[in-house]
């Protein structure tokens, strides 16, 4: 069963909510590494570590990068959260327009982020965010 059209609700969910305040537990934590790649195809992986506690619905990794406008950020893939206290790594990969991201500066945001079934809907319920600064490098 393919884990797309979940991945991509919990990523539409994220931006249309991107400014809610997430979860204020200094446990659950997600971190970006200070260096992503980019494939001569335009593919670029992005990665770190995250730590949650728990939840009750499916929590996710969601990630996405922009360069050179601060209003344009394209989507890098989401990966499934293991909620058990302990720190796990990430790593998302996504193919953004071609041309749209080259090597070099460029700044990423992770979100940690649940699908919390409320009166069985479910509704994104953020953990952790981070916002940094990377270097793109050559794949």
């Amino acid at each position: 069963m393919s884990m797309r059209p979940a991945l991509g609700a919990a990523a539409g969910a994220a931006l249309f909510l991107l400014a809610a305040p997430a979860t204020a537990d200094p446990y659950e934590t997600v971190t970006v590494h200070p260096v992503g790649r980019i494939a001569d195809d335009g593919t670029v992986t992005l990665s770190g570590t995250y730590r949650c506690t728990g939840g009750t619905g499916p929590v996710f990794v969601s990630s996405s990068v922009g360069q050179d406008s601060p209003s344009v950020r394209h989507g890098i893939g989401g990966t499934r959260a293991l909620c058990d206290g302990l720190e796990h790594p990430w790593e998302n990969t996504g193919k953004p327009s071609p041309g749209a991201l080259k090597p070099g500066q460029a700044r990423v945001e992770a979100t940690l982020m649940e699908l919390s079934p409320d009166a069985g809907i479910p509704l994104p319920r953020f953990h952790a965010v981070q916002r940094q600064d990377i270097t793109l490098t050559e794949d």
